[in-house]
């Protein structure tokens, strides 16, 4: 993995590092209960009904605290996660994930070639701040919601449903 481009200093790395250590599997049960992450397997499934490409939606408490000392990104660990979980592989390239990093308060959206093409960054960093607004006040349920909604529109305007489609990729959302 590629270190964060601004060098951070010895005291930075290992602050950094405590951060991710101290957001546990605990923090993201929190924020996100059994209820908020039926709530987005279901808009996820219910977008995937009027458009055509394939959303996953993860929740990372923290890095390991030796990720965030050697200044691993969040955009990287992300791409790295994009990978493992195979949401480059779907037919027509349309996989996007979303990519929550609690310790770090960011989220990261990795859309496929396919997608990536069509959505400007523009585009994507507005589904981003509808949820880090809702973060900074507490509210995760609504916020990742409406970003989900956003979400939606834009992948139908751009890959309408056409017909019945087989579903690639997983609608229920991880927490690691």
């Amino acid at each position: 993995m590629q270190q964060v481009e601004q060098q951070l200093s010895f005291g930075q790395r290992c602050g950094r590092a405590i951060k991710h250590w101290r957001s546990t599997p605990a923090t993201a049960r929190q924020a996100f209960p059994q209820t908020t992450l039926q709530a987005i397997e279901a808009a996820i499934s219910d977008g995937e009904q009027i458009h055509h490409a394939e959303v996953r939606f993860i929740v990372e408490a923290g890095l390991t605290p030796a990720m965030a000392y050697q200044g691993v990104s969040n955009r990287q660990r992300a791409r790295e996660l994009f990978a493992q979980y195979g949401i480059w592989d779907t037919e027509d390239n349309v996989g996007v994930l979303i990519y929550i990093n609690l310790a770090e308060h960011q989220v990261d959206i990795v859309a496929d070639r396919n997608v990536g093409r069509r959505i400007t960054p523009e585009q994507w960093q507005a589904v981003c701040r509808t949820m880090t607004a809702g973060f900074c006040t507490g509210n995760f349920h609504d916020s990742t919601l409406q970003a989900l909604h956003q979400l939606n529109g834009l992948l139908q305007n751009h890959f309408p449903a056409s017909g019945a489609a087989r579903n690639q990729l997983p609608n229920d959302p991880i927490l690691l």
